[in-house]
């Protein structure tokens, strides 16, 4: 496995990116009416907030997690966690905001070959590979917090995956419409396809990691690495 240990490691220094043009930014997921920066004690309460809803989901799955069971468990009414979540989606949302900014940070200024350092086509392999893993150890958190179709696409979480890759492939196929192949690759690391092939397939993970390697070589029109 090319990538592992995201979940638990704390968030690394933020150094500039090797991308020189267009670098994705450290993205924030939150509720569009969040403040940039929270009054202390309101960052406190979102803190407990999302502690809450993280037993709730240990101990009774994602399911367990609603607005209601989530104000009762922070000792809070239920309008609190409205006001600071938006809705349901935004919560699930903001509980995998450490885990997204975590593969960002890697991916932009992480060791090699998921971060600077590494050749592109190794760090566009090693990229599919993280998130992968990163979403079968989540799934069914992702599965739930993912948004609406209209607005699946245009999540910042997404769009820097998207930019990231684009500027790979602009490094390995120029000549390319780098742009429309970013989305083909990001197709195959949906959430819900990794649900299907894993857990309604029984594909193992090492299946999905042989795949990701040869359709990168395919697309890209270069050799898979020597096993």
């Amino acid at each position: 496995m090319l990538y592992a240990g995201f979940m638990s490691a704390a968030l690394p220094s933020f150094p500039m990116p090797e991308e020189p043009l267009d670098a994705p930014r450290l993205l924030q997921v939150a509720p569009a009416t969040e403040e940039p920066c929270l009054r202390a004690d309101a960052a406190r309460n979102r803190a407990r907030l999302l502690e809450a809803a993280a037993r709730l989901i240990a101990e009774h799955g994602v399911a367990g997690v609603t607005m209601e069971a989530v104000a009762a468990a922070a000792k809070v009414g239920k309008g609190t966690v409205f006001r600071r979540f938006g809705d349901r989606t935004g919560l699930l949302m903001a509980l995998l905001d450490h885990a997204d900014r975590q593969l960002q940070a890697d991916f932009l200024g992480g060791p090699a070959p998921l971060g600077p350092g590494a050749p592109p086509l190794d760090r566009l392999r090693a990229f599919g590979v993280a998130v992968l893993y990163r979403s079968a150890e989540q799934l069914d958190l992702q599965l739930a917090a993912q948004p609406d179709p209209a607005r699946r696409f245009s999540h910042p979480a997404i769009a820097a995956r998207r930019t990231h890759i684009t500027m790979l492939l602009r490094r390995i196929v120029p000549h390319a419409d780098c742009d429309l192949l970013a989305q083909t690759l990001l197709a195959s690391l949906d959430p819900a396809l990794i649900h299907h092939q894993t857990r309604q397939c029984g594909m193992p993970m090492e299946r999905l990691e042989t795949g990701w390697i040869d359709l990168v070589a395919r697309v890209t029109g270069t050799e898979p690495p020597q096993r």
